[in-house]
């Protein structure tokens, strides 16, 4: 490796570089140039070490992550006249497990040409498996039991323990549909996300000489994002990383955000218990953020006592102070967003410049109203997504079933997709008969003549059907992938069907071709291979992938969708007690930690201005709110903000600004309550609650069953505990 590209890392940089054997543990503060570090470190270890790159795993948390690292990988590769062709394998612990389970899952009892089963198709077959073992679904939440069964397998927790152990009797119910719906999955050699990584763990449990032989493959592990893991994700990387211990692990504690998906922030936290000869490296110069952004972000994790300590700092000294607004309402905040964007758009800056940012998918669409009014164009992250659209399923449930005779799920959705009159009867017919000889779905469909009590205009729809589903899959090496696709979309007469001469069929139509764009990806791989590929991606494929930041818009987004982004301004709305942070945080402490880290990483996703808002009274979730602001303000030095206050609309300006330490938009008098915050209490009605805010006569009060309510404390009957 040429020591002039060295030569562009920083001292800390080179160190987690050049660190190559043994335990790694690379503590990266936000925009510290971790994903520079990590591609770095993998051409070194080709050039430098002569490390064959198949004996390197990189793993990721996102696609797109792992696009971002190849590229800067084949660059440095390119950059050595090495041949950039041969490649580490990179990609999510998602991508990986499928590829390994590719290979060996027949051990496991499935076939390798399984499918996998995105949320809405999983949703589907827990409903399924609801009405089989005549379950309400009033009664139980068919989602909330998918949830269950999810934390379930990312504590690798399978369906047979998790009935052995079931304690109450929403356990024992949601074990009955544990089983079911894995008996259904295997039936249809179809796995969930949370199966692909639990089933790989299982593999080298049970096997340990496939253990040893990806031990092998993999002798130099890199995990990026580690305080996001969950306990399965651990369990995997300390298997394959067991025998050589060349594992290096990259994360930063202050942004675990994903407890809520299983995740286990103390997995980063006792690295070293795990890995006692680990070596320690700080990444803590920031490149993306001015001075004061790292100082506000710093005085709202400072907070946290569950953390490793490090100081991120920048040469970027000083910079904008943080802007805070107090709105009247939810309109006004939105209004105020609005304005500004205009108003920095006159000094230059370009549309795909900010992003806002919100707690909840709620508070979107008062802000999209406001970007409507104002000719603002927007991105939603995380609306109607391109994959979950009705057309797009569809197709994509086409090609599913003819890569996999006995997709249950997919054969129910397009059966009628165009009409062909197959009612849900004569589809459980169908599904008894082949579960009955033991025969895939689409074998069954071309015999179905000896099933006497289906009609026999049925039985001439679902045979023609079946041979259609039968003739591409033995067409499908014979054509490029795109053209495969297309030649499914037109003859399986859903083109036809699209193209009925409304606009919205046309819209719909021109969603399809787009499929066919994501397509050409795989144009090098041979169709049945390249099939196989796309309908992976297609199904692990999450929110923040299809986030362009060179889509002239303003951004839109959760907080946990920001993570890894950065923008030059940086709007977070809704800072109130109860929204940020939530109100089920308000009685935990290591839910609180949580919402804190989640500030943390809104503010830190700004490299030159951040605007703080809150409201007086919002009306959200069909009633209105009138919450304290938010504590994480006033965790922020006063010297580091500006206020904006509102002024008469007859000057012209909405809005004026003025420093916080000369004036804060709550200084007027209140009258003295006996109550302070941090108080417990005791309502007849409500229960047990803690005081969040005591402001004059108003108390602040979340209550552990009623939620947060705010009262009079000289009316309400309270009781002090």
């Amino acid at each position: 490796m040429p020591t002039n590209l060295l030569e562009k890392l920083n001292p800390a940089q080179r160190e987690a570089v050049e660190t190559t054997e043994g335990p790694v543990l690379i503590i990266a503060g936000a925009g510290s140039g971790k994903t520079r570090a990590l591609a770095f470190r993998t051409a070194f270890l080709v050039l430098e070490k002569n490390v064959y790159p198949q004996n390197i795993l990189a793993v990721t948390f996102t696609n797109k992550a792992a696009q971002e690292m190849k590229e800067r990988i084949v660059e440095l590769l390119r950059e050595s006249s090495f041949s950039s062709s041969n490649l580490p394998l990179i990609g999510t612990f998602h991508s990986i497990c499928v590829k390994i389970l590719r290979r060996e899952i027949d051990r496991l009892g499935y076939k390798k040409s399984f499918s996998i089963l995105d949320t809405q198709d999983q949703l589907a077959m827990i409903k399924k498996v609801f009405k089989e073992i005549s379950l309400n679904p009033d009664q139980f939440n068919p989602k909330a039991a998918l949830g269950t069964i999810s934390k379930a397998k990312n504590e690798l927790i399978d369906a047979s323990h998790f009935a052995k152990n079931s304690g109450s009797y929403y356990e024992e119910t949601i074990s009955r549909v544990y089983l079911a719906y894995q008996k259904k999955c295997r039936e249809q050699s179809a796995l969930d996300f949370d199966d692909l990584i639990m089933f790989t763990v299982k593999l080298f449990k049970d096997f340990p000489e496939v253990l040893e032989k990806y031990q092998n493959i993999f002798r130099h592990i890199m995990v990026d994002e580690y305080q996001d893991t969950n306990h399965a994700q651990y369990e995997l990387i300390h298997l394959l990383a067991k025998k050589y211990q060349n594992i290096c692990v990259v994360g930063d504690d202050w942004q675990g955000i994903y407890a809520f998906r299983g995740a286990n922030i103390q997995n980063i936290l006792n690295f070293e218990k795990d890995y006692p000869s680990a070596k320690v490296v700080k990444l803590e110069q920031n490149y993306r953020s001015t001075q004061n952004i790292l100082d506000a972000a710093y005085g709202v994790i400072s907070k946290n006592i569950n953390r490793k300590d490090k100081t991120i700092w920048t040469e970027k000294k000083g910079g904008h102070l943080i802007e805070s607004f107090e709105a009247r309402d939810e309109r006004e905040e939105s209004e105020y967003v609005a304005s500004e964007i205009q108003r920095e758009m006159k000094l230059g800056k370009k549309f795909s410049d900010f992003v806002v940012l919100y707690r909840t998918n709620a508070q979107s669409r008062i802000l999209e109203e406001a970007m409507l009014r104002s000719g603002l164009p927007y991105r939603i992250i995380g609306g109607i997504k391109f994959y979950q659209r009705k057309e797009v399923k569809d197709i994509l449930a086409y090609l599913k079933l003819i890569q996999n005779f006995n997709d249950q799920i997919s054969l129910e959705r397009i059966i009628n997709e165009p009409k062909r009159g197959i009612g849900e009867a004569t589809i459980g017919k169908w599904i008894k008969f082949s579960k009955d000889r033991n025969l895939n779905l689409v074998e069954t469909g071309t015999n179905l003549k000896e099933e006497k009590n289906i009609a026999e205009n049925k039985l001439d729809y679902i045979s023609k059907f079946c041979d259609f589903i039968k003739r591409m899959s033995e067409i499908k090496g014979s054509l490029k992938l795109r053209e495969f696709i297309e030649k499914v979309y037109i003859e399986s007469g859903y083109e036809k069907y699209l193209l009925d001469g409304s606009e919205e069929g046309e819209m719909r139509h021109e969603n399809v071709m787009e499929l066919l764009t994501v397509a050409q990806k795989y144009e090098e791989y041979p169709t049945p291979e390249g099939l196989e590929l796309f309908l992976e991606e297609v199904a692990l494929i999450s929110d923040t992938d299809n986030i362009d930041k060179n889509s002239e818009a303003v951004h839109l987004m959760t907080l946990h969708s920001a993570k890894g982004l950065e923008f030059t301004n940086v709007f977070i709305v809704g800072l109130e007690e109860g929204i940020l942070p939530h109100s089920r945080s308000l009685l935990s402490p290591q839910e609180m930690e949580e919402e804190r880290r989640l500030m943390y990483v809104g503010i830190t996703r700004a490299k030159e201005k951040i605007y703080l808002l809150f409201t007086s009274e919002r009306n959200i979730y069909g009633s209105v709110q009138s919450n304290s602001p938010s504590r994480f303000l006033d965790d922020i030095p006063e010297h580091l903000i500006q206020v904006a206050r509102p002024k008469p609309k007859s000057d012209g300006k909405l809005f004026s600004l003025r420093n916080k330490t000369t004036s804060s938009t709550t200084n007027h008098k209140l009258p003295t309550t006996n109550y302070k915050d941090g108080e417990r209490v005791e309502h007849p009605i409500f229960g047990k609650g803690l005081i969040i805010s005591a402001k004059g006569d108003v108390l602040t009060i979340a209550f552990s069953k009623a939620g947060l309510k705010k009262l009079s404390a000289s009316i309400a009957p309270l009781k002090k505990m």
